[in-house]
């Protein structure tokens, strides 16, 4: 048996049963968590000193779209129909799948190194089968857990019958990469549509997420539930501008909600939902989107979260944010028997953050502290399946300067086929 101690960390379970231990030890086996507890004897197992460390569940998120990544920064000052125009019909459209592979394991990798052991990837760069399989391979060349979403009418592709089942059937099983259908819903295609999607999703036991917001006058999500069209196993991103008996009507479903604050307010898609969502029943999560317009690192998004919420109602407490990121989006995501907290029985997704760090000592209250005060630098260790994939602030066997190399090279050519500059004076025109 391979067994791993985790030893002398202030243990943030994440688990009501376990709760929280100033000073604790974690024992894995086997890739699992064994136990739980202030001081745990394990003479063979290997010691990883958790000594001024948080111990943590991995962060989990469930909405982004990776092979973007080499754009990064570019639309900071963009609205979202200026980012639309950019991506989707101007870059996208230059995409080779090796321009997708680099940008998506780069894009991988980077959330790695900030603490996300589980993300969902939201693939819509579908130009043809070769450039899923790309984004597939970048997803299963990355030591993380991660979803691959698979927006399959996002290039041209219809109907995605054929598509969705040759990706699935090559994603089958409950290995480090799984498979979700990501929709494109009514305004898009139609009702049917929808409903053929939805059928395959329960045919082939895919969960489903779909982009969805109103600016007051449509109804997105009671014209679904007038069609039938709602499910528990679906996640619906953004969901600004929805109505109050809509965001009941997703709650009585058991569906979930994923926000993007940092992208939402930045390109006007309004408030973020997270007070309403919490109001009407919902449990949300929380999602980076795209670094051409936000950060990579949830630590900025639960920050954001945090005090817009605050400052629109007094609501929220730390601890509510951290649960957004670990628990709430692994249950979103339906990873949440196997990682989302440190719970024995559950895979060891884990990080290890710096308390002794100047930014944020001392700790006081470590959930507080990894809220408000929480960047990149603090991972000093992640463990993806009791795997160590960062070890003292570097990524394990990751040759960052070659990748950094591609994903310029990449950048750059899209960039000059698409004939846009990359000076800081692009515009779009929506």
């Amino acid at each position: 048996m391979n067994r791993t101690l985790l030893t002398g960390g202030t243990v943030v379970s994440m688990d009501p049963a376990v709760g929280d231990l100033d000073h604790g030890d974690v024992l894995i086996e086997d890739g699992v968590i064994a136990e739980v507890a202030a001081r745990i004897d394990a003479p063979d197992a290997e010691v990883i000193d958790a000594t001024d460390r948080i111990v943590l569940p991995g962060f989990v998120d469930n909405h982004r779209h990776t092979w973007q990544t080499a754009f990064r920064g570019v639309g900071a000052d963009w609205t979202f129909p200026e980012w639309a125009v950019a991506m989707h019909g101007t870059v996208k459209p230059r995409y080779r799948p090796e321009d997708v592979y680099v940008g998506t394991l780069l894009g991988r990798l980077e959330a790695l190194h900030s603490g996300v052991t589980t993300m969902l990837d939201w693939f819509h760069c579908a130009l043809g089968p070769e450039h899923a399989d790309a984004a597939v391979d970048a997803l299963r060349d990355t030591p993380g857990r991660s979803v691959f979403c698979y927006g399959a009418g996002w290039g041209g592709t219809d109907p995605v019958d054929a598509e969705i089942r040759r990706v699935r059937s090559a994603l089958s099983g409950d290995g480090p990469v799984t498979m979700a259908l990501g929709l494109r819903g009514a305004e898009a295609t139609s009702f049917d549509t929808v409903a053929e999607e939805l059928r395959l999703a329960a045919e082939l036991g895919l969960r489903t997420s779909l982009h969805v917001e109103s600016d007051g006058t449509r109804r997105p999500v009671g014209d679904l539930h007038a069609h039938g069209l709602l499910r528990a196993d679906t996640t619906y991103v953004h969901a600004n501008g929805l109505a109050d008996d809509e965001l009941r009507m997703l709650a009585d479903t058991g569906s979930s909600v994923a926000i993007s604050p940092d992208v939402e307010l930045k390109m006007g898609f309004g408030w973020p939902m997270t007070g309403r969502v919490l109001a009407a029943g919902l449990r949300p999560t929380l999602s980076v989107d795209d670094v051409p317009s936000a950060g990579g690192d949830l630590f900025s998004t639960l920050r954001t979260a945090f005090a817009v919420q605050r400052g629109l109602d007094g609501g929220l407490r730390s601890r509510d944010l951290l649960e957004f990121v670990t628990v709430d989006a692994a249950r979103s995501c339906g990873l949440d028997a196997r990682t989302g907290s440190v719970t024995p029985g559950k895979d060891a997704d884990l990080i290890l953050l710096r308390a002794d760090d100047i930014t944020v000592f001392p700790v006081t209250d470590p959930v507080a502290t990894v809220v408000s005060h929480g960047h990149p630098g603090l991972v000093d260790t992640v463990l993806v399946a009791g795997r160590v994939v960062k070890r003292d602030g570097v990524l394990v066997d990751v040759d960052l300067r070659s990748l950094r190399t591609r994903l310029l090279e990449s950048r750059d050519r899209v960039a000059a086929a698409a004939g846009v500059p990359l000076d800081g004076t692009w515009r779009p025109q929506p």
